[in-house]
């Protein structure tokens, strides 16, 4: 009798399970585009340009048509198809990308739009039902599900950048799924599918809600992303021992400036070749990542101190960042 219980007692979770991403994919699927590019991409062995197509998955995120995918979908798109659930296609046309957190938007021109909502992804918690909507391989709506394995997670993008505040699923996820939602038991939006491990399996990634609406958001009003840029080439280094001692240093990496370039809305005339950034502010600077996240566009065109090492001595200087391009 027991035995019989327990058995019964999983099939009703199973269904209450299955119910839910049913009822989820119903609700949500209405939302989900299918993206179809034309690129002119270089073919390395003739040297000649050429048209490719290409494709993936984005998402309405307003009753006007707004919908946000991935920047690496539209990347140097030359047209832009969007196909909707209902077998709608429409032109689409782009209103911004930022290529540091592979965010983008597209308007589309026609269609019934039903949009989606973002929810709080600070909210989160490791184990949550996670659920992926795309078209991987061109297999359009294609639903796959899972957990919301861990949270906090970084990624390289494309240009360099390191993105923040990254989850991690173990929602199969495949090309083509990039751009399209990870949805939760509620049908809104958590994150935005991004990139997959293809040497592992189950390591699967998304930007998370917050990060992808406030991008989204920019990318609506302004085209792009402002952030601030100081002017100079630098890279990453490790302190030795006798300098982190003499300066008392809590830090034991810093940003090492080789260049310095001159630019009218940019004062930093009182950097030096060799000068090692270990702060920004009340910030330390320990990477270039850690001072690309402190460049937002609340620095530009303000006066601000920067603590540096010149000759093994610690000092301080003023900048004002000016807009990067």
């Amino acid at each position: 009798m027991d035995t019989i219980q327990f058995i019964s007692s999983d099939l009703d979770l199973l269904d209450a399970y299955s119910h839910t991403i049913t009822q989820v994919v119903k609700n949500v699927s209405g939302a989900v585009v299918h993206i179809k590019v034309t690129k002119e991409i270089v073919d390395p062995r003739t040297k000649k340009k050429q048209e490719a197509s290409a494709a993936g998955s984005g998402f309405i995120i307003s009753s006007d048509g707004m919908i946000v995918t991935n920047h690496h979908v539209i990347d140097q798109a030359k047209t832009i198809t969007l196909a909707f659930a209902d077998g709608v296609e429409s032109k689409g046309h782009l209103i911004g990308a930022d290529a540091s957190t592979d965010i983008a938007v597209i308007k589309a021109n026609e269609g019934n739009f039903r949009p989606l909502v973002f929810t709080d992804s600070d909210a989160l918690m490791p184990g949550q039902i996670a659920i992926a909507i795309g078209n991987p391989m061109g297999l359009q709506h294609t639903v796959t599900s899972g957990v919301v394995s861990a949270l906090g997670r970084t990624l390289r993008a494309q240009n360099g950048r390191l993105i923040d505040d990254v989850i991690q699923t173990d929602a199969s996820l495949n090309p083509g799924n990039s751009g399209g939602p990870l949805v939760n038991s509620s049908g809104k939006v958590i994150g935005v599918n991004t990139a997959v491990i293809s040497s592992a399996q189950g390591l699967c990634f998304a930007v998370s809600s917050n990060l992808a609406s406030r991008i989204a958001g920019q990318l609506i009003v302004h085209g792009k992303v402002r952030r601030a840029q100081l002017g100079i080439s630098a890279q990453n280094i490790q302190f030795p021992k006798m300098m982190i001692q003499g300066n008392h240093l809590k830090i034991h990496t810093g940003v090492h400036v080789f260049e310095i370039l001159a630019d009218a809305n940019i004062f930093n005339s009182e950097f030096r070749l060799g000068d090692i950034i270990i702060g920004l502010e009340d910030t330390p600077v320990t990477s270039i990542d850690t001072l690309h996240k402190a460049l937002n566009s609340d620095l530009i065109g303000k006066k601000k101190t920067m603590t540096v090492l010149r000759n093994s001595r610690k000092i301080n200087i003023e900048v004002i960042p000016g807009e990067l391009k």
